[in-house]
């Protein structure tokens, strides 16, 4: 037998044992917010172990986590040398974002549907995005154990990352490891889709605007000053603002034009009082050819200047967040390329590489000058599987062409 050959036959033979251990990952919620991710990464310790991998697990000290807006988070790394070569990384992270209404299926359920287009799917909060790549990765690398139990030269380490940050940034899960020395891979492959090969994303600026006037009685407005009426203009002048960011267009596919939000607001004391204080949140999308430094100094001085013909206004503006766009890194393509290789044998096609607009952990390894793609079990777009939605689902199938063509890539990367 091929090692493909071994690849394939150690999925098929427990692919039942992969969905089961996505189930359980799936069970145990681990909602961001609140970001109490500990038992969840408790869990899957304990599933690893049972699969006899040995877990380093580190958990982040609380002062870190409240800082980042979380509750607890505990890092998760297993490493398997096969030999001389170099350390490939496969990151996913286990936080995932609060159900919300809508949903026809327990989103903590793991119910199995089957689906007249595209067979068995799985439901659940996460299942997509992304505990269905820690089933992945956690297989491929099985895979590639047994095969080299029977004899396959394999060369090089595999590192699991499994993390628990992703929906509040990253700073404490594959930034922390980073930081930490805990790993320093020649190459990653982060959480992703099984139909295409993610190289470039864009990245992600949030302020937060604080619009302080004085409160009077509404019987009397003129002897106040009207922090909504002043946060008013300070919101057209940001809408008003769109249309010149859809004339930016990004040279990368996918990713589109930079994009606006306003997604929080909250203000005002009773309907009878001119209200003293508003508060609000924006979200700016930042394309690769952007410079994020320059994207939040023009958001800064328009806000300013809205604010500057209403007297007795002050404005404060805090960022909350700043993700820098992925942009690739030299030797992306290498990984792209042993992607394709597999996926050409699986699924008869070689996916495509391009970008997407949403932001995710692989900046983090590319800001070390780590090459990263994104590839994992999914569905062709996140609408497909209603990640962030109601009804969040993985269509079966492509967990088990996804395990096979990361395991055929991870072994074609180490040298095998």
């Amino acid at each position: 037998m091929t090692l493909a050959d071994d690849i394939d036959a150690f999925v098929a033979e427990h692919f039942e044992d992969e969905v089961a251990f996505l189930a359980e990952l799936v069970k145990v919620p681990s909602d961001n917010p609140p970001g109490d991710c500990a038992a969840h990464a408790a869990r899957t310790e304990e599933l690893l172990a049972s699969l006899d991998l040995a877990v380093e697990a580190y958990p982040v000290d609380a002062a870190d986590v409240l800082a980042v807006g979380m509750t607890s988070a505990t890092n998760l790394v297993v490493r398997h040398s096969f030999g001389d070569g170099p350390t490939i990384a496969l990151n996913a992270h286990g936080d995932v974002v609060p159900p919300g209404l809508g949903w026809r299926h327990d989103p903590y359920g793991a119910a199995i549907d089957e689906d007249r287009a595209h067979g068995p799917t799985m439901f659940g909060r996460g299942v997509a995005v992304s505990k269905s790549d820690f089933a992945t990765y956690t297989f491929a690398l099985l895979a590639l154990r047994e095969a080299a139990a029977r004899g396959a030269r394999l060369g090089g380490t595999v590192e699991l990352h499994f993390t628990y940050d992703e929906e509040a940034g990253g700073e404490i899960g594959p930034k922390w490891l980073l930081d930490q020395g805990l790993s320093r891979p020649d190459f990653a492959i982060g959480a992703g889709f099984a139909y295409n090969i993610v190289s470039a994303h864009n990245g992600c600026l949030h302020l937060e605007v604080v619009v302080t006037g004085r409160q009077a009685h509404a019987a009397m407005p003129e002897t106040g000053v009207d922090a909504l009426e002043a946060a008013t203009a300070i919101l057209a002048a940001l809408y008003d603002s769109r249309a010149a960011l859809g004339a930016i267009r990004s040279g990368i596919p996918g990713i589109g034009s930079p994009s606006l939000n306003v997604g929080l607001i909250a203000g005002g004391i009773n309907t009878n009082v001119v209200p003293d204080r508003v508060t609000f949140r924006l979200d700016r999308r930042i394309v690769p050819e952007e410079d994020p430094g320059a994207a939040e100094a023009g958001l800064r001085r328009l806000i300013a200047e809205a604010a500057a013909s209403r007297p007795g206004i002050a404005v404060e503006v805090r960022r909350v967040l700043l993700a820098e766009p992925l942009v690739p890194v030299p030797g992306w393509e290498r990984i792209a390329e042993a992607i394709q290789d597999g996926a050409e044998v699986v699924m008869g096609a070689r996916p495509p590489v391009g970008g997407v607009p949403l932001y995710t952990d692989a900046r983090h390894y590319a800001a070390r000058g780590i090459p990263i793609v994104l590839y994992g079990a999914g569905p062709r777009t996140l609408l497909e599987a209603n990640g962030h939605n109601a009804d969040e689902n993985l269509r079966l199938r492509d967990l088990h062409a996804a395990t096979r063509i990361v395991a055929r890539a991870v072994a074609e990367l180490g040298g095998g």
